[in-house]
């Protein structure tokens, strides 16, 4: 017989995210939804990689809220897009017309989405975090000025990082894509799922009783 398991653990994440709640929603896990108060940079203060630029705002997310519950496996994810590996992230757009000039910038072109997840295990077992980045290239196919301004009008890209959304009104304009398709929505599945593995959390067992 299968060894029977204690109950489910306390599981925060910390995103106010609905693209993230959705995917997490995936793995059949009960959890809640804390967002994080951290005051995150628009980009870092020096040049970095993009992977751990993402790694450091996603740990900072968790962080705050694993302070105030201390009792639960925390998780922060942040996402960011990028012309390269290295560079200043395009970040959200300021107004529609920074909507338009990072649309522009990305037709016709292969840029980096980069997500960092980190996971805080409960301060009762004095454990560090653990973090990871995952990156995915997507090329966008070549944008007309008009096909740009209708799709900044419809409102999508204004919270998003890179000025899109790959699951939305942007999905035709992928022309391909080199990685996770998960992580470019904002949460990598695969990865979070063998972090929490790796923190000692067997997720599919409790998402079988679920």
């Amino acid at each position: 017989m299968p060894l029977e398991l204690p109950p489910p653990p306390r599981i925060v994440l910390a995103s106010a995210s609905p693209r993230r709640r959705e995917l997490f929603a995936l793995l059949g896990l009960p959890f809640e939804i804390i967002p994080s108060a951290y005051d995150e940079p628009t980009s870092p203060d020096k040049a970095v990689r993009l992977s751990e630029f993402v790694t450091h705002l996603a740990t900072e997310k968790a962080r705050d809220v694993a302070k105030r519950e201390p009792d639960a496996w925390v998780i922060g994810a942040d996402t960011e897009v990028a012309m390269d590996v290295v560079g200043a992230p395009l970040g959200k757009p300021k107004d529609a017309e920074d909507a338009c000039r990072m649309m522009a910038a990305l037709a016709g072109r292969k840029h980096l989405v980069c997500t960092g997840v980190a996971l805080f295990r409960p301060a009762t077992e004095s454990l560090p975090p653990l973090a990871i980045a995952v990156s995915t290239w997507v090329t966008f196919r070549p944008l007309s000025p008009d096909m740009i301004a209708d799709y900044v009008a419809t409102g999508e890209p204004m919270d998003k990082a890179g000025a899109y959304g790959a699951q939305g009104y942007a999905a035709p304009f992928i022309e391909s894509f080199e990685g996770d398709f998960f992580n470019v929505v904002g949460l990598p599945l695969c990865a979070l799922g063998q972090l929490l593995e790796t923190a000692g959390l067997p997720w599919s067992a409790y998402r079988s009783r679920t």
